[in-house]
């Protein structure tokens, strides 16, 4: 296990790497953000969103948070987005789950988690919509994993219905909504390939934002 002693270490090993292929690295890296990619992903500390999207520095926007959620009254993601949409003018936002997901396994257990309790209702929210297709799943890790996909599909819906997107698309077809799962037992990003354009027409008779 790396010491916290170790951190500082590795730190100066980074920037000794770094320079030594770009004397510049870091002047260049204190200059203002322009990525194209904004990345809502788990807190999950084994999925890290640069490293398996292959990303450095200032390429990627990156929020996180438990069972990578877009709740309307989450003013902390919704700063991200407001941000990420209306001042770095990302051209695509990604929310990004991932199999065997502590989040969302826990809110498929009848158990009372504390605090946790209305976060994770979001999650469950999911599973109400969707008890159908998951109670015809016979096998559990089958229906945990399609529940994962569920959460994300559901969590890129809650993008499309912000004003903040709506606005942007309009006005300039930027960003789109994309939905990824990544399999932490092999390394493979997924993407669910969700119709962007169909959701956003299904959901303007109620979410309309653009009038």
């Amino acid at each position: 296990m790396t010491s916290y002693e170790d951190i500082f270490e590795n730190n100066r090993q980074w920037i000794a790497q770094k320079t030594s292929t770009n004397a510049d690295f870091f002047k260049h890296l204190a200059q203002d953000q322009n990525p194209d990619y904004l990345y809502i992903g788990c807190s999950d500390s084994r999925v890290t969103a640069e490293e398996l999207m292959g990303l450095g520095p200032g390429e990627v926007f990156v929020h996180r948070n438990v069972a990578n959620l877009v709740n309307n009254v989450d003013l902390n993601v919704m700063a991200v987005l407001n941000y990420a949409i209306r001042h770095l003018k990302v051209k695509h936002i990604i929310v990004c789950g991932h199999y065997n997901c502590g989040g969302v396994k826990a809110a498929m257990q009848p158990k009372d988690l504390g605090i946790l309790n209305p976060w994770l209702r979001n999650i469950r929210d999911v599973y109400r919509h969707h008890k159908a297709e998951l109670d015809a799943i016979a096998g559990e890790t089958e229906r945990f994993n399609r529940l994962v996909e569920l959460n994300v599909l559901e969590q890129c819906t809650n993008i499309i219905k912000t004003a903040a997107l709506q606005l942007s698309y309009q006005e300039t077809g930027f960003p789109q909504v994309h939905g990824w799962v990544f399999d932490i037992h092999t390394g493979n990003i997924i993407d669910l390939n969700i119709n962007f354009e169909q959701i956003l027409q299904e959901i303007k008779a109620i979410y309309d934002l653009t009038s």
